[in-house]
């Protein structure tokens, strides 16, 4: 049976592998000078990083605001602790 720690390690490995591969594919078109290797990552990260403003700015727009938001006084601070009465007395 495989434990959480192997599975974790595993699974790190893959990862590892992944990048690997995925680095080696992209030197190899950027070596046969193929524009594509360049857009399609950079067109992703565009689609998401506007995919993530599009959702702030429909949260911010369409959310639900209160308009008589409570407000919280600040706590007086405890008082100083006093030392435990010494059991040698």
């Amino acid at each position: 049976m495989i434990d959480e720690a192997d599975r974790a390690r595993v699974v790190g490995r893959l990862l590892m592998a992944g990048a690997v591969l995925q680095m080696l594919l992209f030197f190899a078109g950027l070596a046969r000078r193929s524009y594509l290797v360049v857009a399609l990552p950079v067109g992703a990260g565009l689609a998401v990083v506007s995919g993530l403003a599009f959702w702030v700015g429909y949260t911010m727009a369409y959310g639900q605001w209160d308009e008589d938001a409570e407000t919280f006084e600040e706590a007086p601070a405890d008082p100083a602790p006093t030392p435990p009465d010494d059991p040698a007395e």
